[in-house]
């Protein structure tokens, strides 16, 4: 779920500022002033100081002009040399996502801790039932060994009193596959061989520490070359994140600089289609089930997770690939920037020749300030007469169910699972030997993509306004 945070703000309004100085041509020489305008002497620092603030603010901003934070070099080089590089080159780091060090120190390793409401009970149920004897009673109260400790949580468990609470790592308890985990010197560390990509840690970092691979730069630099075509193509997502017709979003997109704006919908209508035929030759071909293909975190867990799926997912891209396509289609030399609440779409469009860039919803709404867009003041773009309810109803869970079961009728049985946590992918990995329904849609994301990591609006406003748009 997504909730609103000030580690979400300064992220935001870091994006805002880039994209201003990106429009006035200032990004060289006033990048700079960022980390003290936006930390001065006579603002409280977050941290214990506003040097540290100024200082992590640097390699946030490093990171979203697309640069690796990997050793202490980047200490050496100005921002304005960052920058100068950035509009220079072209932004070709490998990892999606990328950990700020200084802001990942505050964590420490999840463990039990006893706290005040410890009443030193008779009956001391946390000793009695803890398998490792790594509780002792000093002046009358409870106390855990963090050496001894497994972490098992009977103690808190037995405790009369509730006293013994549990001190989790946010992004490790976040991360659904175990992919991020504290270095030595107590700094988070992402394996891509675990990765899905779901963006779960980036959510969950109370920091603001995990920041994920930025592209704005050089969508700005095409967006500003008159030489240059540029077509943007939203996920049906978008329609959840402003209260705004779906021809006034679309009409938003394309103030920005767009040449064209394609609805990712669009390339929706061709996945359900695909997936409808597919389908039924699988249920020919007695084939017990098929899950959808259109979630690259879940494709992706499947790859690493679960090699038992495979035979079972649908071979169907995705929307994003049927809409590039048609992008590229219809105009051949321009580049093309899908725009989503997905992280994962920055890892799928790695390996889319179709798609130049990804450009996030956060993203998207900073370059919508920064050009002081009012998208609900906006005219409205003509819509695709190729595009229904169906197509805009990928945006959430059972759309893509809906989608699929509208082309062929509900001649198979069908369910949806949303989230990637425990209790699904156990689920999930029965269902060779058990399965729920002969078509399954799997989702990462609880509620599906209008939940996405990189959204602007919560769940509950983000459902309230899909359905709008679909009814």
């Amino acid at each position: 779920m997504l909730y609103d945070n000030y580690a979400m703000l300064t992220k935001r309004e870091l994006l805002i500022r880039i994209v201003q100085l990106l429009k006035e041509d200032e990004l060289i020489t006033k990048l700079k002033y960022l980390p003290v305008e936006m930390r001065p002497r006579n603002k409280r620092p977050v941290r214990c100081c506003i040097h540290k603030d100024r200082y992590i603010l640097k390699h946030k901003i490093i990171s979203i002009l697309g640069y690796e934070i990997a050793d202490e070099e980047i200490d050496l080089i100005h921002l304005s040399e960052f920058a100068r590089m950035a509009m220079a080159n072209k932004n070709a780091r490998e990892n999606i996502l990328s950990v700020v060090h200084e802001a990942c120190s505050a964590c420490i390793q999840a463990q039990y801790t006893v706290t005040n409401l410890c009443r030193g009970c008779e009956g001391r149920p946390c000793v009695m039932n803890c398998p490792k004897h790594a509780i002792s009673f000093i002046g009358g109260k409870a106390n855990i060994s963090s050496v001894d400790c497994v972490s098992c949580g009977l103690c808190q468990k037995v405790c009369p009193y509730h006293a013994i609470v549990y001190t989790p790592v946010p992004c490790e308890e976040a991360c659904p596959v175990k992919a991020i985990s504290k270095d030595a010197e107590g700094v988070e560390h992402i394996d891509k061989e675990k990765c899905i990509y779901c963006g779960k840690c980036m959510q969950a970092c109370p920091y603001g520490a995990i920041m994920e691979r930025s592209k704005i730069i050089d969508i700005h630099k095409t967006l500003s070359n008159p030489k240059k075509k540029i077509i943007a193509i939203p996920a049906p997502a978008i329609y959840g994140q402003f209260n705004a017709t779906p021809g006034q979003v679309l009409a938003a997109i394309k103030q920005i600089g767009f040449d064209d704006v394609i609805e990712v919908a669009l390339g929706a209508e061709i996945t359900a289609a695909n997936e409808a035929k597919e389908l039924e030759e699988k249920m020919h071909e007695g084939q017990a089930f098929m899950t959808t293909s259109c979630c690259p975190a879940y494709t992706g867990w499947v790859e690493k997770h679960a090699p038992m799926l495979k035979p079972f997912v649908s071979e169907t891209r995705s929307p994003m690939v049927y809409a590039a396509r048609y992008a590229k289609e219809k105009y051949p030399d321009a580049e093309v920037v899908f725009i989503g609440p997905c992280l994962a779409k920055r890892h799928e469009a790695d390996s889319v020749p179709e798609v130049d860039y990804v450009m996030s919803f956060e993203e998207l709404g900073a370059f919508m300030t920064a050009y002081d867009i009012d998208v609900a003041n906006c005219s409205e773009k003509e819509l695709s007469a190729d595009v229904t309810k169906y197509g805009r109803g990928f945006a959430q869970a059972g759309g893509v169910q809906a989608a699929v079961v509208h082309a062929i009728g509900d001649k198979y049985t069908n369910e949806h699972i949303e989230g990637l946590d425990k209790k699904n992918q156990a689920l999930l990995k029965t269902l060779p030997k058990k399965p729920v329904a002969q078509f399954v849609e799997v989702m990462a994301c609880d509620g599906g993509c209008i939940n996405g990591p990189c959204s602007l609006a919560p769940l509950t406003l983000a459902k309230r306004q899909i359905k709008k748009v679909i009814e």
